[in-house]
């Protein structure tokens, strides 16, 4: 008896069901896979792109922050011109002052007027390598970049810091957390590590100065625009500089050595506004280019050998001490 040739009912049905599911799910699949590898692809060109692509996030910060230098270099050499074409300026005595908090040596407030844009000093002020200037900055031990933010720096910096009293000298460490936001121009500093100071903080602020407001005749200036404005852009912009610091050692000595130490300490301070006025003198000497006479009168500020400013200085500092005795 032969065998059966007709196709299995049952094996149909099974084969029919199979290429059912077939075509519903395999396109299903094929776009899924094909939207992964898609997907992929594109994260990885991303990761590339964020890695080694030089104009992303990253570099438009960058290049917002050096627009904005290249702003204020612009801005400062427009009003260093000014003073190129006007350099004649005569430095004043700074004021200072000092009292006596309680639980500290002394908190000394200086103040005075400074022939430079505001730029211009705060750039001296910030300098890394001020001690050029300062000359109670024997040495900068270590300098540390803790934030930058653009026109903001937070930084830590360790010195060696000069000291005389009596008959002694010598030096002493001084390290100190620095917040310069140039935005304001602007500096606070205060000690990091107690050591012969329990407490060491302050502020430099520097607020412009309209040196030239008689060319706006009967209007009074209330900003720079202003400023600009009435004095056609030829008036000289100066500087307000401000300095407070409090100063308190671990050890407060008692009178009178306590006496001697507020007088060093505002005798250095005093110094330091002068080194600043000298800096700034030798500045605007390079500025009048050819006159010999106003270069000289500079170096002989900023070396103390002229006998008038001699003179007004050994004042000034008499008038203070009298001061001082009268506040103790």
């Amino acid at each position: 008896m032969g065998k059966a040739t007709g196709s299995n009912p049952g094996s149909d049905t099974e084969r029919n069901k199979r290429n059912v599911v077939s075509s519903v799910f395999d396109p299903a699949l094929s776009r899924f896979v094909g939207l992964s590898q898609k997907l992929q692809t594109c994260l990885k060109s991303q990761l590339k792109n964020f890695t080694d692509d030089k104009h992303g996030i990253g570099s438009s910060w960058r290049q917002d922050k050096e627009n904005s230098s290249s702003s204020i270099q612009i801005d400062l050499e427009k009003q260093l011109y000014n003073w190129r074409e006007n350099p004649s300026w005569t430095d004043q005595m700074p004021v200072i002052k000092v009292s006596i908090p309680k639980g500290s040596l002394c908190n000394l407030k200086a103040e005075v007027n400074v022939g430079l844009p505001p730029d211009a000093v705060y750039n001296i002020v910030i300098d890394p390598d001020n001690r050029r200037v300062f000359k109670n900055i024997k040495e900068v031990m270590s300098r540390k970049v803790l934030l930058d933010d653009g026109l903001r720096q937070v930084v830590e910096v360790e010195q060696a810091a000069l000291w005389r009293f009596l008959w002694w000298s010598g030096t002493i460490s001084v390290h100190v957390e620095v917040d310069q936001n140039r935005a304001d121009h602007s500096m606070k500093f205060k000690q990091v590590k107690s050591g012969f100071m329990k407490r060491f903080e302050g502020s430099w602020k520097i607020k412009p100065l309209f040196v030239d407001e008689h060319m706006c005749e009967r209007l009074k200036p209330k900003t720079l625009e202003e400023y600009n404005q009435c004095s056609g852009g030829k008036g000289r912009i100066g500087s307000r500089v401000m300095l407070d610091q409090l100063i308190q050692p671990a050890i407060i000595p008692p009178p009178p050595i306590s006496w001697y130490l507020r007088g060093i300490t505002a005798k250095t301070t005093e110094m330091l506004i002068h080194d600043l006025l000298a800096e700034t003198a030798r500045i605007r000497g390079g500025f009048a280019a050819g006159e010999k006479e106003n270069i000289h009168s500079s170096d002989e500020q900023r070396t103390g050998t002229s006998g008038d400013i001699k003179e007004r200085w050994a004042t000034h500092r008499r008038t203070s001490r009298r001061r001082r005795k009268d506040l103790c």
